[in-house]
């Protein structure tokens, strides 16, 4: 299992039990409301007393809906807060203030009312952690495979290349006339739009993060990007990492 893939299946697990605290809390006030309700009014109508409780928690419910819109939009919505705030700050005053009755506050145990103040607070708590991995996936840039992801790293390495080419109309050798070659004429063994170009510029930055070119890193490289390469096909772009590699070896601190 990857990285990426463990972080996915951490993050539904995650959501999984932040949605299921945020419906148990809500439902735990919800039904303590409508217990205070009909012990204060309206135990005659039974359908009253379990509408009146709406009256609060429909506050957060639209709060919490235009706080995920705002989130999704990477903005704030300062009345989407205001709503949610009031309604969850109302819903745990009234459970808690529910629980004296007409005794006041010190008639009951001191955990009667923590177990009131606990479902509206865990519900408040859960949804701010949903709302704030909601944020993380929506800053996050979206990636996608090729060179433009390794932008600046690609660019110093080709600096590097051109530096150690021989001046144009010189006798020297050029350490990439495969890459040219190839540019310049399209070969098999790759998914279109896969150049050996693009080919080489994954397996450069292989090597440099492991500190070593070998055709298995390159090879790994190129199926992690989602592209294929062929035993012909990779045995030109080594061609071309080998000497860039010894080149690079033969600067380090040895060298100076």
């Amino acid at each position: 299992m990857t990285k990426q893939s463990a972080e996915q299946y951490a993050l539904v697990a995650a959501g999984i039990v932040i949605v299921a605290l945020t419906a148990g809390g809500f439902w735990l006030s919800y039904a303590h409301l409508a217990e205070v309700a009909g012990q204060h009014g309206l135990k005659s109508s039974p359908v009253r007393q379990w509408t009146w409780p709406a009256t609060l928690d429909a506050f957060i419910v639209a709060g919490e809906l235009l706080m995920l819109r705002a989130g999704l939009r990477r903005v704030t919505d300062g009345w989407a807060i205001a709503l949610t705030a009031t309604g969850s700050v109302g819903s745990i005053a009234l459970n808690v203030a529910g629980v004296s009755g007409a005794g006041g506050f010190g008639a009951k145990p001191l955990l009667d009312y923590v177990v009131a103040a606990v479902p509206p607070t865990a519900a408040l708590l859960a949804f701010g952690v949903l709302m704030r991995q909601i944020h993380q996936l929506v800053d996050r840039p979206i990636g996608r495979p090729g060179p433009a992801l390794d932008e600046a790293p690609e660019s110093a390495a080709n600096a590097a290349v051109r530096a150690s080419e021989p001046p144009a109309g010189s006798s020297g050798q050029s350490p990439k006339p495969q890459l040219r070659e190839s540019d310049s004429k399209p070969r098999g063994g790759r998914p279109a739009g896969a150049t050996v170009e693009e080919l080489v510029e994954i397996g450069r930055i292989a090597a440099a993060e492991q500190g070593k070119v070998t055709r298995a890193i390159v090879r790994k490289a190129v199926q992690d990007k989602g592209l294929t390469v062929s035993g012909e096909r990779l045995t030109e772009v080594m061609d071309v990492l080998r000497p860039e590699f010894e080149a690079t070896a033969d600067t380090g601190p040895d060298s100076g």
